[in-house]
């Protein structure tokens, strides 16, 4: 009865999207300006290391996983941070707050819609033109199971870190320079934006935090499947995920419940 709840929740999500349709290809075509603008300078990059390898990575390397990284972000992203936002400035948060459903799984089951619709327009499309051009760059084949366990464990993470964050604003009731800050580092630490083979070996302890299971993680299970990456290698990296996954859960929950104290209504 419960799941049926959650897929009804799903099913709106889904309905909402595709009615905002524009607003899609507006991310799409944002997206695409963005790649051709990191196409040219990672290019500009390798051009002037004078070598085909920078950091173990070769230009054609690089750019497939920032090209899959972008499409990654386009399926996990749900902007809870700005919902919770302007739920708690309009006074709506206290009509949330009295479902039957607990807050923090109905944010998140009302934003799954938005995986469904972003899967098929923005990363199932981007992963089959990626594995078409580059010839067998994407090895098919075990990895590819890892790899959306490990994206199930990064969008759980992602969500956990985005509620974290939205709760700030029961203290603060404005949302944008937090939001603005966590979405920096989140793109930042997690490899996003540069692959984290670039960072230095004095920030290695990068990989140890939550936000490189967002990203990097996944993309690594994903890109090093032809390469032969040891069963320990991969259970080591999943590990970490399930670890973040369970600590940033009840990390969100314990802080959720504590700043619901400190809830006051704005609004009519």
């Amino acid at each position: 009865m419960k799941l049926k709840k959650f897929f009804t929740l799903t099913r709106a999500g889904i309905i909402e999207s595709l009615q905002f349709r524009l607003g899609t290809l507006v991310i799409i075509a944002g997206n695409l300006l963005y790649l051709i603008v990191v196409y040219f300078l990672w290019k500009a990059i390798y051009a002037s290391a004078g070598t085909d390898i920078v950091n173990g990575m070769t230009f054609s390397d690089t750019l497939i996983y920032l090209v899959l990284a972008t499409a990654l972000f386009n399926f996990m992203e749900m902007y809870i941070v700005w919902d919770m936002g302007r739920s708690i400035q309009s006074g709506k948060i206290a009509i949330d707050l009295l479902r039957p459903l607990e807050y923090r799984k109905y944010l998140f089951w009302s934003c799954s819609g938005s995986f469904v619709t972003q899967f098929f327009f923005t990363f199932l499309p981007t992963f089959i033109v990626v594995a078409l051009v580059t010839k067998g760059a994407i090895h098919m084949g075990i990895n590819l199971v890892f790899f959306v366990i490990s994206v199930v464990m990064a969008v759980l993470i992602n969500y956990s870190i985005d509620f974290l964050v939205g709760t700030i604003c029961l203290y603060t009731e404005s949302i944008w320079g937090i939001n603005i800050m966590k979405q920096v580092i989140v793109m930042l630490l997690s490899g996003a934006t540069i692959p984290l083979a670039f960072f230095p070996e004095q920030l290695d302890f990068v990989r140890l935090l939550p936000f490189a299971s967002i990203y990097n993680v996944p993309l690594e299970l994903l890109l090093s499947g032809g390469t032969g990456m040891k069963i320990k290698e991969v259970l080591s990296m999943l590990g970490m995920q399930l670890f973040w996954c369970i600590a940033m859960s009840c990390i969100s929950k314990l802080f959720w419940k504590i700043s619901l104290r400190q809830i006051t209504v704005n609004g009519g």
